[in-house]
């Protein structure tokens, strides 16, 4: 570390990313493996090929760079990290998680899965919300999705708006609620195939959570969307008359 520090980091080396960084000190250890030390006719990568036959094999899995703590998940379904809190979905309340916290990412585990992801944040006091983790709970207190602080500053594109008034005007309490399953749908999909199904949904008129997740699956399964307007009796009923045969000569009169 200190010769990595003298010889690679002095001067204080200029990178646009971490990235960047990483590749500037991986160059460095590369050109040093092809310097020969005083007293010695091989190179360092040379002499560390016969010393690699003396070591032991590396393990089956990759050595996670990281601090492990174990802790458990509060009432607000919040794990704290150093001096930070970081949301968890809200089914994992007072439940046992590992913390695995890497130098950019804050990842939790409970039992053997990953429950949650973040940026780990360096500040203090700080609450790193995922809206995504607290939807299940407000599907069903849906009147505090205003107050909600996980949903503060969640930028959605507007067609989510959009349909949400649509939603609460056409459906009152229920429009709310249904907004909050088409938000639940981000669960298990991407926010672009959602937002295509939410404006397809408002071209056709099918304000409802069924008919966006009908729209939705119709385009990942690339198949025609068939809606029933049977579930939707806020639209207008189309009214089609039966034909009969005096209505075919009548057009035969008038085309003479």
């Amino acid at each position: 570390m200190g010769y990595a520090r003298r010889n690679f980091m002095v001067p204080v080396p200029r990178a646009a990313s971490w990235e960047e960084l990483n590749e500037q000190l991986l160059e460095g250890c590369r050109q040093r493996r092809e310097r020969k030390l005083w007293g010695h006719s091989e190179t360092i990568a040379e002499r560390f090929e016969r010393d690699r036959e003396m070591l032991l094999p590396l393990p089956p899995v990759l050595y996670e760079a990281c601090d492990k703590r174990t802790t458990r998940v509060s009432s607000q379904a919040l794990v704290r990290y150093e001096t930070n809190d970081y949301s968890v979905p809200v089914e994992y309340g007072h439940r046992q998680v590992l913390v695995k916290a890497f130098v950019w990412e804050l990842v939790i585990g409970c039992s053997s899965e990953v429950i949650a992801r973040h940026w780990r944040s360096y500040a203090r006091e700080e609450m790193v919300f995922n809206p995504l983790h607290y939807l299940a709970l407000l599907e069903q207190k849906s009147n505090a999705l205003d107050q909600a602080a996980p949903l503060q500053g969640w930028q959605l594109p507007e067609e989510f708006v959009e349909l949400r008034q649509q939603m609460e005007a056409r459906l009152g309490k229920r429009g709310r609620r249904e907004y909050v399953q088409v938000l639940r749908l981000l669960e298990t999909f991407s926010l672009p195939e959602v937002a295509a199904a939410v404006r397809q949904a408002l071209r056709f008129s099918a304000i409802a959570f069924d008919a966006v997740k009908h729209l939705l699956l119709c385009t990942i399964e690339r198949r025609p969307p068939r809606l029933d307007l049977g579930n939707y009796p806020h639209l207008p009923v189309a009214e089609v008359g039966l034909t009969r045969a005096a209505d075919y000569q009548v057009l035969l009169e008038q085309a003479r």
